[in-house]
């Protein structure tokens, strides 16, 4: 298919993608991991929704929907089906995390006390960070890695222009576990709703609507903020009182009953703004 002409499932992955590489690149993940944290999803989904009934799933098969080599289809096949996949996926260490890394294990970056050592940015002799880089930041400069530890706040230069390590650990973001998470879960289940909406065996269609408006006065933003927040805060509570009034967790009798079958059901609203110039399209 040529870049030029996508096809519209094409132009759509790429539309979702771009802010989740976004914000991957923001949180220092590296392609390689995002890479094989790609790879695994494809295994993963072959193994959940593409077996066929009453057969194992097997290597070939795997191979052939997913397109990758045998070799490599089996390698990913080797980790736990049953483990969650979002726990699998051990973030890559980026350039600037292996630096971090390094200066705090190796004993040649480090003080009389083995702490990480105080360190000039570069030295005709001994240890500085542009040695440090050279070792563990791979094909990337100095400068821009210590532009990056800067940035985040792992590092602080002192009056003589020494460098020292403030935090052990090469954090992007601090306490974003939670918003993480709630990216894992809520994007997925919108995602997942499109796409039983678009697939043309689903029975019932789940309700997926929007509003969008491309010429709006930006100062009419924070008006329309402010009833979203009224407004759809008084929705949601509306239905989680309805929710969780049917929730089997607040009626032992029925969770009880044998055979009892139970769901899953998520509702979200979401805004969303951005800011565009008078000759966009």
């Amino acid at each position: 298919m040529s870049s030029q002409n996508p096809d519209p499932l094409e132009r759509a992955l790429e539309m979702l993608l771009l802010p989740v590489v976004r914000l991957a690149l923001k949180r220092g993940l590296a392609f390689g991991r995002f890479s094989e944290m790609l790879k695994r999803a494809y295994v993963a989904a072959a193994r959940r929704d593409f077996t066929v009934p009453g057969r194992k799933l097997s290597l070939s098969r795997v191979a052939v929907l997913t397109g990758m080599t045998r070799k490599e289809a089996s390698r990913l096949m080797k980790d736990d089906p049953d483990r969650d996949l979002g726990k699998r996926m051990i973030r890559q260490v980026n350039r600037a995390a292996r630096v971090v890394s390094a200066w705090v294990e190796d004993p040649d970056y480090q003080d009389v006390r083995g702490a990480p050592a105080s360190l000039p940015f570069e030295s005709g002799s001994g240890p500085s960070l542009s040695t440090l880089v050279a070792e563990y930041g791979a094909d990337v400069g100095a400068r821009a890695v210590l532009d990056e530890l800067i940035r985040v706040g792992a590092v602080g230069e002192r009056g003589d222009g020494r460098l020292y390590l403030i935090e052990r650990a090469y954090i992007p973001s601090a306490d974003e576990g939670q918003k993480l998470d709630m990216l894992g879960t809520d994007v997925a289940d919108l995602v997942a709703s499109i796409e039983h909406n678009l697939d043309p065996e689903s029975e019932a269609p789940f309700f997926q609507r929007k509003v969008s408006y491309d010429r709006l006065p930006v100062a009419y933003l924070p008006l329309l903020r402010e009833r979203l927040s009224k407004h759809g805060q008084s929705l949601l509570e509306e239905l989680n009182a309805d929710m969780a009034a049917h929730d089997l967790d607040t009626r032992p009798d029925e969770a009880s009953e044998e055979g009892s079958k139970q769901a899953r059901a998520m509702i979200g609203i979401y805004y969303y703004e951005e800011s565009r110039n008078d000759d966009d399209e």
